[in-house]
């Protein structure tokens, strides 16, 4: 489904779509589509359903439930094409992930607009997010949803894009060295930004400067003389730059609290549910509200300031619409929780985990008000995976962050987090789990009124789950994030 839901205007017509897929028709009749579908669950009626196949699933076995929820016509390939005929209209191809990324090519090459793409080792999501709130007001905006951000979600993004989308702004992201570089060719942003570098696949990629090589791939696809954003406060600034000035950047600026910065983090004041930051964007002196929390976030607002200047968007007006930014879900979103008649304070960091958004998550924690004076700080903290040969140091190098932070208690999930709960003082150290289903129950019971809990930990430990046994048991009041 398209982003622009309100559009009277097919995204496709049935004949646009025939050339660049390669596709040959079966069926009566080429209906026009008005969205871009791969999974059945939300396929909205007169989308263009493909038929991928993936790890888990061949998505030809869902073809007939495509067209029961009404989908304009389904794409598939020769192999099932006889048996699915009869079903509606098919646009029948050699290779239905490659039809689809044709398809978003041609998508591409039919926008005239600005289009920027954003990857890092943390962060990618909130910036995409931040981005999209503050072009939103200046022109129409087709963003990567969630974190679409992979061999599929990129192509499947372009191909939702409409042709008259003044900003399209894309999340690319890895696991390996050449992945980002043949999405970004496809994209061909005008701007592209790099959030950070972080120990992030280590365990795929063995070194911190071979996770900045990957990422500094999506330069490759820069559109001639276009823009390179990168952090300045980060030790691999100069391989990045020189990265983005191989790949022929025409314009390369950097953002930080470096002295020297193309935009400087000045200040940074905390608030109950954002921050105020004071910064210095190219010479000119800015102070805004951002409605998310984090220094961290701060530090991306920048980012997101000077993407907007290089898009032609005025950075004061630009800034004015981060009050309005919110943090996503699994990615510092906070709720409040009712227990017996008072409140708590549940920050949602679920999403992933790595050791740097870890500390800037914990930072977060730190920062948080509590809701009573007699509240406590507490952090319920998952394995972070990937990390390589280093990962039990890795885990364990975190008890001196939290050491130095007003944080009372932390519950640790995971083998490998077992050595941060090794390693952290008795006062600290709280309960112990390999497995969240082990302690979910106990979890839930440690939280009590005026606390404020943070959750984190990578995907495969689930600690989502803990999130919503939260949730379940105290019935949020407000989510914060909800402006």
């Amino acid at each position: 489904m398209s982003d622009d839901v309100n559009s009277q205007l097919p995204l496709w017509s049935g004949l646009e779509l025939v050339a660049p897929m390669g596709a040959r028709v079966l069926g009566p009749h080429l209906p026009p589509v008005r969205g871009v579908s791969i999974d059945t669950r939300t396929l909205q009626p007169g989308d263009l359903f493909f038929a991928i196949r993936g790890e888990a699933n061949d998505g030809h076995g869902f073809v007939a439930q495509a067209f029961e929820k009404g989908a304009a016509a389904a794409v598939v390939d020769e192999a099932h094409a006889d048996a699915l005929k009869r079903l509606g209209t098919l646009y029948v191809v050699h290779d239905v992930l490659r039809a689809m990324e044709d398809l978003g090519r041609a998508a591409r090459h039919r926008m005239t607009g600005m289009v920027c793409a954003v990857t890092g080792s943390v962060g990618k999501t909130s910036t995409k997010e931040m981005l999209k709130g503050v072009l939103s007001y200046a022109g129409k905006v087709h963003a990567s949803v969630a974190s679409y951000n992979n061999h599929w979600g990129v192509p499947l993004t372009l191909a939702r894009m409409p042709a008259d989308t003044s900003f399209g702004i894309f999340e690319i992201g890895m696991n390996h060295a050449d992945e980002i570089r043949p999405l970004t060719q496809m994209v061909r942003p005008h701007v592209a930004v790099i959030t950070a570098i972080a120990p992030v696949h280590l365990e795929n990629l063995g070194t911190i400067e071979a996770i900045a090589d990957a990422k500094a791939e999506i330069f490759d696809g820069l559109e001639a003389g276009g823009v390179a954003i990168i952090p300045r406060d980060t030790p691999h600034y100069i391989r990045l730059d020189n990265s983005a000035r191989a790949a022929g950047a025409g314009t390369i600026l950097c953002f930080g609290e470096t002295a020297g910065a193309d935009a400087r983090l000045i200040s940074f004041e905390p608030q109950a549910d954002g921050s105020l930051v004071t910064a210095d964007i190219l010479g000119e002196r800015l102070t805004y509200r951002l409605g998310a929390p984090g220094r961290h976030l701060a530090q991306n607002s920048l980012a997101i300031l000077l993407c907007a200047r290089a898009v032609g968007v005025d950075m004061a007006q630009a800034a004015n619409q981060l009050q309005f930014a919110t943090a996503p879900q699994g990615r510092g979103q906070q709720i409040n929780l009712e227990i017996g008649g008072a409140s708590a304070t549940l920050i949602d960091e679920s999403y992933n985990a790595n050791p740097v958004s870890m500390r800037a998550a914990l930072t977060l924690l730190a920062q948080t008000p509590m809701p009573a004076i007699f509240g406590r700080r507490m952090a319920m903290l998952g394995d972070m995976l990937e990390l390589g040969p280093d990962e039990i140091k890795l885990h364990a190098a975190l008890a001196d962050v939290i050491v130095g932070l007003p944080i009372d208690l932390v519950h640790t999930v995971g083998p490998r987090m077992k050595a941060l709960h090794e390693a952290l003082p008795a006062g600290k150290a709280g309960l112990h789990a390999d497995k969240v289903s082990d302690i979910i129950d106990a979890l839930v019971d440690q939280v009590i009124p005026g606390d404020v809990v943070m959750i984190k930990g990578s995907n495969g430990i689930r600690m989502g789950s803990v999130v919503q046994a939260l949730k379940v048991c105290h019935t949020p009041q407000q989510d914060k994030s909800e402006g």
